[in-house]
């Protein structure tokens, strides 16, 4: 397979992972100032800060109020991780690479922006935001089940599963990282019932409220952090995630293997042995944001051997997106 072809497939399925992750912080986001009234506070700062777009949000906006973070979330096309920036972009990705995946993948990543785009002028998403937002997380699992029923299961797809499972995982962590360094030393109901309602969307944010709660009785901190870093079982924890970008990238490194393990699987296996072997008490007493920090720092390593062991040879397709962790983009 060609590195560019390889690229875009592996970028494709990152940025529609990513549309699907910030539709999904903004739908329980709404829910969350509805169900905690007055006494939650202000909560939409915080989203600015997960998808990492704070100074280009200031210098557009301003004040973080619930419409323009709306709007800079799901439609700007100046923020590289609005909904509609990552539609167009993996649509692009896809149109290049038309002859690799399936037509239905094509027609369901055509669908999927222009459905965006006609609503970009109009109101709709701030005045029916539940419906909208719901039916942006549908297009995104029909491309996901589209393409896992209408594609081989050969390079092509372990490109895709391992741009989309190295993404998800960095959007856990953030998601989790928020909560503890961002909110709760600005809140003062610290084990109220307010608190309570962020855990449960913290949960809901990584689609995990009605698995966690199968597994625990009740919500606590560390049993949070432990179910969304370290559960083998859930498809969004990061150990789960990071399990399956491992078999594919060993699967796509089988082909080209000399004799030693490349630097990507080098980096992603150390990543994911340190996780498999990790006790969410120890990672709490270390301190979870620096754990979490450490774990961006790394998996933006791991993207990087990813792209110099696979895609060296390629020139972008699309400006790089420098505001999210993981950098780099087409």
């Amino acid at each position: 397979m060609l590195s560019r072809v390889a690229e875009s497939i592996y970028w494709m399925s990152r940025y529609l992972e990513r549309a699907e992750s910030v539709a999904r912080l903004v739908d329980v986001n709404l829910h969350l100032t509805l169900d905690a009234a007055a006494d939650y506070g202000d909560q939409w700062e915080p989203l600015i800060d997960t998808v990492g777009g704070q100074p280009l949000f200031a210098g557009r906006y301003g004040v973080a109020e619930r419409d323009s973070v709306m709007r800079f979330l799901t439609f700007d096309r100046e923020n590289p991780n609005s909904i509609l920036s990552c539609a167009w972009k993996a649509r692009e990705n896809a149109r290049s690479v038309r002859d690799t995946i399936s037509s239905e993948m094509w027609e369901q990543a055509n669908r999927f922006y222009a459905f965006l785009k006609g609503y970009a002028e109009s109101d709709y998403a701030l005045m029916n935001p539940h419906d909208f937002y719901t039916e942006v997380k549908m297009a995104t699992h029909l491309f996901d089940g589209i393409a896992d029923a209408t594609m081989s299961h050969g390079d092509a797809w372990h490109f895709l599963r391992l741009g989309e499972m190295v993404e998800r995982a960095d959007k856990t962590s953030r998601i989790l990282d928020v909560k503890y360094f961002i909110l709760l030393p600005r809140w003062q109901g610290i084990g109220s019932t307010v608190d309570s309602i962020q855990w449960a969307a913290l949960l809901k944010s990584a689609s995990a409220f009605e698995m966690y709660r199968k597994k625990y009785k009740s919500i606590s901190p560390a049993k949070v952090a432990d179910f969304l870093i370290l559960n083998r079982e859930f498809p969004r924890a990061i150990r789960w995630c990071l399990d399956q970008a491992a078999e594919s990238l060993q699967c796509l490194s089988t082909g080209m293997r000399q004799s030693a393990p490349n630097q990507a699987e080098r980096r992603l296996g150390r990543l994911v042995s340190e996780l498999h072997y990790a006790r969410i008490e120890e990672v709490i007493s270390r301190g979870l944001h620096e754990f979490l920090e450490d774990l961006q720092g790394y998996l933006s390593s791991v993207h990087e051997a990813i792209a110099e062991t696979f895609f060296s040879a390629t020139l972008p397709l699309t400006e790089p997106v420098k505001s999210v962790a993981l950098g780099g983009g087409q």
